[in-house]
Order: structure tokens, then sequence, then C-alpha cells
């Protein structure tokens, strides 16, 4: 199996200031830890970086420590921040993001801005700046949001936009799991029915905070096929956010006081998870887990 992780996250709390950073994952996680989470007998042909939420002011830093990496790391792409709400100063950003090669998109991260952000005339304009430049919009978002993705892929057509971790359903725990919301459903198939909008099989780990089983995803995922097909489906491991959750007996990364910790062995479970889902389904595996994100990314 061919893996292209279509979205990853590092940072370096030393380098860089991530103000939403806490618990298990306040600590450095760059080329060395992510070694550690390789997947044995997988042929991983590189990732994308997805910013990871560090300050405004620093997102050109990210992208340049994120590129000294490239080597390292397989990197094939750069997912870099931006706010698309800026008017010239959105414009004058993008202009400094195209001095680094490896920049395929951006992500305004919206899923902690008002509802509506995404349909305002001003981020419109941005996200035209943005298609212009025939670069990718990561649209990350709480699923009460997914409305607001579908007014943009409406609003700017020439825009390839995917929608990050599947809107971020609520989905429960593997102990007390939560059907699929109509609401959800609803709103994916509208967003799906504008071809210039994909979706990663991202995210639902941490939305089930670490405590997750196969039959508790599948119908979500079963949810996102119906909707977009399997041509528009991408796996992305969310490393190393969707791997923390409760600490097993032994673990090395286990806290003394009992709380979530890091699961190294979480980023290979995923992508089995989805890789036998797709099988199952009689899915091109290569596509959903190779091919779809490097076309879209055009990595």
């Amino acid at each position: 199996m061919r893996l292209l992780d279509s979205h990853l996250h590092l940072w370096r709390p030393d380098l860089l200031d991530y103000p939403w950073l806490e618990g298990p994952l306040a600590y450095e996680f760059e080329a060395l830890e992510l070694q550690r989470a390789r997947i044995p007998g997988v042929a991983e042909s590189g990732v994308v970086f997805v910013q990871a939420g560090c300050v405004e002011e620093q997102y050109l830093d990210e992208v340049r420590w994120v590129t000294g990496l490239a080597d390292e790391i397989g990197l094939k792409g750069i997912v870099a921040g931006a706010q698309l709400d800026r008017g010239e100063a959105t414009r004058a950003h993008l202009e400094a993001l195209d001095a680094f090669g490896l920049v395929v998109g951006v992500r305004h991260l919206l899923q902690d801005e008002r509802d509506g952000l995404a349909a305002a005339p001003a981020f419109i304009e941005g996200a035209r700046a943005l298609a212009a430049r025939d670069w990718t919009f990561d649209a990350c978002v709480r699923f009460s949001q997914v409305p607001d993705v579908t007014a943009l892929a409406a609003a700017v057509p020439g825009l390839r936009i995917v929608l990050d971790h599947l809107g971020k359903p609520a989905v429960g725990t593997a102990p007390e799991p939560l059907p699929p919301s109509a609401q959800w459903v609803s709103d994916l198939m509208a967003l799906a029915q504008h071809p210039n909008v994909h979706c990663k099989l991202s995210g639902l780990p941490a939305e089930a905070g670490g405590d997750w089983d196969a039959a508790q995803i599948e119908p979500f995922l079963d949810a996102a096929l119906a909707a977009f097909g399997p041509d528009r489906l991408m796996w992305g491991s969310d490393w190393p956010v969707s791997v923390i959750g409760p600490a097993e007996a032994g673990d090395e990364y286990a806290p003394a006081d009992g709380s979530d910790a890091y699961q190294p062995n979480a980023r290979a479970r995923w992508a089995h998870a989805v890789a036998d889902w797709a099988t199952a389904r009689g899915l091109d595996v290569d596509a959903v887990m190779h091919v779809n994100a490097a076309e879209f990314y055009r990595v």
C-alpha cells in the first residue's frame, strides 16, 4: 500500500508560538518523532504539511522552518497559514508565500471564527486571489459551519477546496458512539454538489478523544463516500493531533496522573482502518490513500 499523508502537522514550541498547545501535545513534534510514527510495511511516499496554528505573525517563519525539513520528512507540499479577509494585506501575504516553492495552498483556520466569515465579501475576495494562483484552500470547520464552506465553493468555483476532518462531526466515543446526524449528512451532501470540493478522511480519532473503533467510524466514512464519491476522498493522519487518547498500560508516554497520552501507533491504526474500509467497499485503495491527494494538491 502506498500512502501520501494529506494532513500532517509539525511544531516546535521553542521556535514558534502556539497559543492552543497544552497537555500531551505541548512538546516538540518534528522529524525524529515522525520517524517513530512511520507505518511498518507501508510505502510512505510523502507528506503534505498543514499549518499548525502558530501565531499569525509567524506564518512565514513556519513555512521557512518546514521547508528546511523537506528532504528529512519527505515533504511534498505545504498548506501555509493565511488570513484571507485582510484585503491588500492578504494579497501581500500570498505574494510572500509564493517565494517558497513548496507552498501548494493555504488554510485560514475557520473553526474558531464567527459563523459566516467564509461567505463574507472580504473573505471571498481573498479566496479569489488564492484561486488566481491556482492554490488550494483547506477548510477546517466545525460541523455547524459546513454550510459556510458550501457558500464559499459557490462564490469561487475556480478554487479547489478540501474539507478537513469531514467537517468535524460529533462521533462520540467507542463505548458510547453517536450515529451521523441527519443535519451533518444533509450539509455534507449539499457541499459535495460543488465539484471543486474534496474531503479528507482525517481527524475523526481526535473527535472521539482517541477512544474509537472501526465500527463506530465507518458510518461517517460511508456518508462521505455517498456524498463525494471515491475520487474526491483522501486519507490524512492529522498527526499528531489524532494520536492522543487514553493511555495504555506500560505506555512510555503515559502521564503519571493517568490523563491522556500520545500513542505512537495510532497513526498506523487510522491508516489501516481507512484502507480496510476502502477495501471492504470495493474502492481503489491506492486512490484513497495516495492518488487523490497527489492530484488535488498537484504534488
